[in-house]
C-alpha cells in the first residue's frame, strides 16, 4: 500500500461502511453489501420494485441496491440521472442522508425521497411523483404577438 492510501483511506461507503472507487465504483465489500440488500428489501422496497422493475414506469430502466461512488442508492435510472429512495424511521433529520443527497446531486442525480409509510399505504401517489420526475421539462414556449418585449405593440 502507498503512504497516500495510508494518509487518506478511501471514504466508507453506503450502510455497513462498504468502499467503491470513483462515481461509478464497484468496490468489492459495496457490491457484496448491495447484492445483500437485494436479497432482503424491506416491505416498502418491494412494494417500490414491484412499480420500477421491468420497465413499468414509464417505461424506464431501474436498478436496484446500486453503488454509486461511496453510497448505494435503493432504486437508480441511470438514463435521466434520478435516484428513489426508500426511508424509514431511522432517516429522520439524518445529517448523513443531507450529505449524501448533496453529493449524489453534485454528480448530476436528482433524488426523490419517500418514507416507508407513503410507498406502502399511498403507493399511486408515490407513483405519480415518480412519474412526473421521470418526465422531460418542457420548453418554453416563445413569447405571442409581441408579449415579453418593452414597448412593443401586436400586429393587426
Amino acid at each position: 500500500m502507498s503512504q497516500d492510501a495510508t494518509l487518506n483511506p478511501s471514504p466508507p461507503a453506503g450502510e455497513g461502511g462498504a468502499r467503491a472507487e470513483g462515481v461509478g465504483g464497484r468496490g468489492d465489500l459495496s457490491l457484496s453489501r448491495a447484492k445483500a440488500m437485494r436479497r432482503n428489501p424491506t416491505d416498502a422496497e418491494r412494494r417500490l420494485w414491484s412499480l420500477l422493475r421491468s420497465k413499468r414506469l414509464a417505461g424506464v430502466k431501474f436498478k436496484r441496491q446500486q453503488p454509486i461512488g461511496p453510497y448505494i442508492a435503493d432504486f437508480v435510472n441511470f438514463e435521466r440521472k434520478l435516484i428513489v429512495e426508500a426511508d424509514g424511521s431511522q432517516h429522520v433529520e439524518s445529517q448523513s442522508d443531507e450529505r449524501r443527497s448533496a453529493w449524489l446531486r453534485n454528480q448530476g442525480f436528482s433524488v426523490l425521497r419517500f418514507w416507508n409509510d407513503d410507498i406502502l399505504v399511498r403507493t399511486e401517489i408515490v407513483a405519480d411523483a415518480i412519474w412526473a420526475a421521470l418526465q422531460p421539462p418542457l420548453p418554453n414556449p416563445s413569447p405571442t404577438r409581441g408579449e415579453g418585449r418593452e414597448g412593443s405593440v401586436g400586429h393587426a
